[in-house]
């Protein structure tokens, strides 16, 4: 084969990848940037710069100046303690849909998701239900005995709310699936384009800014605040705002960080509210080489005192490794943080209810030991009396 022809070849095949490399991004899964007034609620923000969604304050995704995406790739080849479980995780399947409607209750359904009970309203928050965190199956699978929910066991959602477009926070085929059950999905700016692509109503859809407030009923609030993060489901990144959540509701006020580095927007929120009842805070997947996008377990339990919560509960853990530490390794640090802290730390199994203000609630340190034991099947539990 002569060079020239060799040369055709090479640049032939090059444009068929380029070519089924912008196939495969229009798959449904990636989502869709934001558009129309949905696009100019965006630019209009005063945390919309230079064409993309900034922190308030310098955040590097690298701490080593090197690209995120090479740092995490990186990292998943290199030496890890015990990434994943041995045995499949002890949990408990609670009837989410015989829950007292009254009962004011969160129940952590694995890493970042949650299903809230408050005020008579059901919520859910970054619901990942597939068994992976990733555009495809196979990639970045959830630990052994992790994907005990579906979309079939959620009963009917008031609000579905999402803090940040990252695949570990926001899957494709759980919110298809929950479209027909949800009442209103709440997020930050231009994340609602990803819904309204998968077929969730474009009027059922609110977006905010950072310290803005939505209410749709009289008592019940959901405030919009400010997390250290980035987003972006493809090569476009920061088109849509990271935020956590304040639910002010019956008297009681729960906060929901999303993924979040350490920082100063923690007092700000802080110097809004006087106090949460219950704090959710990112406590895993860290990494020295991303310190700035997530908390360590000591960062969050400084997170916990600042926000003058009542109740911690980590989040981020337990269901998939995307950094080299052991799985459990968050939850021996949290709980060594949190010794004779104000708070109570709360580490139930995932699906075990939490009860919201009852201060007597126990948890075991069911992660101790695992790697000894022979592993149990999900037992179902339903609501307590």
């Amino acid at each position: 084969m002569t060079l020239s022809r060799l040369s055709i070849w090479l640049v032939a095949a090059l444009a068929l990848l380029a070519l089924s490399a912008c196939a495969v991004l229009q798959l449904p899964t990636f989502g869709r940037l934001p558009q129309g007034a949905r696009l100019a609620a965006v630019e209009a923000s005063p945390n919309y710069r230079n064409g993309a969604f900034q922190n308030a304050v310098p955040t590097p995704t690298s701490t080593d100046g090197t690209p995120f995406v090479v740092a995490l790739v990186r990292g998943r080849f290199e030496p890890r303690d015990q990434p994943r479980p041995p045995i499949p995780l002890p949990t408990v399947k609670t009837d989410l849909r015989a829950l007292p409607n009254d009962l004011d209750t969160v129940v952590w359904l694995g890493h970042s998701s949650f299903y809230v009970q408050l005020a008579g309203r059901r919520i859910l928050i970054d619901p990942v239900l597939s068994d992976h965190a990733a555009p495809f199956p196979g990639m970045v699978r959830a630990f052994d005995g992790t994907t005990l929910y579906g979309v079939d066991d959620m009963p009917e959602i008031d609000y579905l709310l999402i803090t940040h477009d990252h695949y570990d926070h926001l899957d494709h085929s759980t919110i298809r699936g929950l479209i027909p059950k949800t009442r209103w999905a709440v997020a930050g700016l231009g994340i609602g384009a990803h819904l309204e692509h998968w077929g969730f109503p474009a009027e059922r859809i609110l977006e905010g800014d950072w310290f803005d407030s939505v209410r749709v009923e009289p008592d019940f609030t959901v405030h919009v605040l400010p997390a250290r993060h980035y987003s972006g489901r493809t090569l476009n990144r920061n088109q849509g705002l990271w935020v956590g959540f304040a639910l002010e509701a019956g008297g009681r006020r729960l906060f929901f960080g999303g993924d979040s580095g350490f920082g100063p927007h923690l007092a700000q929120i802080a110097e809004r509210f006087d106090g949460f009842d219950l704090a959710v805070l990112d406590a895993g997947q860290y990494n020295a080489r991303w310190a700035h996008i997530h908390m360590n377990p000591e960062e969050a339990a400084r997170a916990a005192e600042i926000l003058k919560a009542r109740a911690l509960l980590p989040a981020h853990v337990g269901r998939f490794a995307l950094a080299r530490h052991a799985w459990n390794e968050p939850f021996h640090r949290i709980t060594v943080a949190s010794s004779g802290k104000p708070y109570d730390l709360l580490t139930p199994r995932i699906g075990e209810p939490i009860r919201v203000g009852d201060r007597e609630q126990q948890f075991a340190a069911w992660w101790e030991g695992l790697d000894t034991l022979e592993p149990a099947a999900p037992s179902v539990q339903g609501p307590k009396p």
